[in-house]
């Protein structure tokens, strides 16, 4: 046996997470409002298309997130592409600290906080569904809107640093 699996042959924490950062994939940050229009997001790289007709995407979130239980009890949810620049951005949300809208430039989008300076390209989305799995939950949206700024290259992250897509 090595370090990586248990007593029981499944992979360890520590052996799937090493495997997960051999996936490289781009970086979102996931923003709604509460009932009272306060902003909530967080740094998500766990993103995929779901469907095409409807147009529908997946996040999936930390089931103990207050993001997640304020995009629940909303109905909806903003996903912002982040772009080579955004780095900053991506760590603020991925740290958990409090006032994190406080020290970013943003308005609210249809379906929740648009981050002006640090997306390339935003879907408005209406969640669908949710189901949990394991320490997360999979919300699946119904793409209702998408905005594009153009300049920009993706933001990827991978064997546990960030990096941008090449020209």
């Amino acid at each position: 046996m090595t370090d990586s699996t248990t007593a029981l042959g499944t992979v360890s924490v520590n052996g799937f997470r090493a495997l997960m950062s051999e996936f490289p994939s781009g970086i979102a940050i996931v923003t709604t409002t509460d009932d009272e229009g306060g902003p909530w997001g967080m740094t998500c790289s766990s993103l995929c298309s779901l469907s095409v007709s409807p147009p529908m995407l997946l996040v999936c979130l930390r089931a103990g997130s207050p993001t997640l239980a304020a995009i629940v009890r909303r109905g909806a949810f903003a996903v912002n592409l982040l772009h080579d620049g955004a780095r900053s951005a991506a760590e603020l949300f991925a740290s958990g600290r409090p006032g994190r809208f406080d020290q970013v430039r943003w308005n609210n989008g249809q379906s929740g906080p648009h981050l002006l300076d640090a997306a390339h390209a935003i879907a408005d989305c209406r969640v669908s569904r949710t189901e949990h799995a394991g320490s997360h939950v999979i919300v699946m949206g119904t793409v209702l809107d998408v905005t594009h700024q153009d300049g920009h290259v993706p933001l990827l992250y991978g064997r546990r640093r960030y990096s941008s897509w090449p020209e």
